[in-house]
């Protein structure tokens, strides 16, 4: 018997968003938008390993080192993917010069370059230190939201921006995505928030309000948006929410 479509792509948002071994059937193309409504659930439980961790680290190594594992284990969870997007961004715009065709061709090339190097570096250097902070300040709260609130924040670019490609990663997503799905994930994320209190809301909007900076920026450039542009927006979303959760 098969398991209810919601279970299927609870499932898969997982799959695809986690190295965490989920079962469950390869989802046809036209399902891969449903997935949308549950990208804040496999954060969430992204959020409480690192929460979890952080408690057990704190005191036994320094903030920063322990920072720093918090941060390649979450590297790790999640198999890089969302650092690889900001990696290609960061090379397609460095080196496009304001072309929209070699831009995206740019960011199609599984190879690094100096732009998305820079890029993986100085984020991460920021997240080691935000983390540092929070682990300094007991805001375990914070490490727990911020994934979750960052897999919403790439939920209305997938829903409410154009694709900038005919096929693509993120295409089906895109395609099958709708309304309905943002709604489910906007839900979720709320509850997520409520649970963490008022203290949640402003790095919360920060961190939204830095997603959608980034798509609007880059529609302008390339005319809509790709899987890059969604993983980076994740990376870029769940650091403005720890950094903005750290602030004294």
């Amino acid at each position: 018997m098969a398991a209810p479509a919601p279970l299927r792509h609870l499932a898969a948002a997982f799959r695809f968003l986690t190295r965490l071994p989920v079962p469950g059937p390869a989802l046809p193309a036209p399902e891969l938008g449903r997935v949308l409504a549950w990208f804040p659930v496999p954060g969430l439980v992204l959020g409480a390993l690192a929460a979890g961790f952080a408690q057990v680290l704190a005191g036994r190594l320094a903030p920063p080192v322990a920072a720093a594992l918090i941060v390649a284990g979450l590297a790790w969870l999640t198999g890089a993917l969302h650092l690889d997007g900001l990696a290609d961004v960061a090379d397609g715009l460095g080196g496009g010069h304001g072309d929209a065709g070699r831009t995206l061709a740019i960011m199609r090339d599984s190879r690094i370059g100096a732009f998305g190097a820079v890029a993986v570096a100085l984020l991460l250097a920021v997240k080691v230190t935000a983390v540092a902070e929070l682990i300094t300040q007991r805001g375990g709260w914070a490490l727990l939201c911020a994934p979750a609130v960052a897999r919403f924040a790439a939920v209305p670019l997938v829903v409410l921006f154009p694709y900038a490609r005919p096929e693509g990663l993120g295409r089906p997503f895109h395609e099958g995505g709708g309304p309905r799905e943002l709604a489910i994930a906007g839900a979720i994320a709320t509850a997520v928030l409520a649970a963490a209190g008022l203290r949640s809301a402003a790095p919360a909007a920060a961190a939204l309000a830095a997603a959608v900076a980034m798509g609007l920026a880059i529609r302008r450039k390339l005319g809509g948006l790709t899987g890059d542009v969604y993983g980076a927006a994740v990376e870029v979303a769940e650091t403005v929410f720890l950094v903005c959760a750290g602030l004294r």
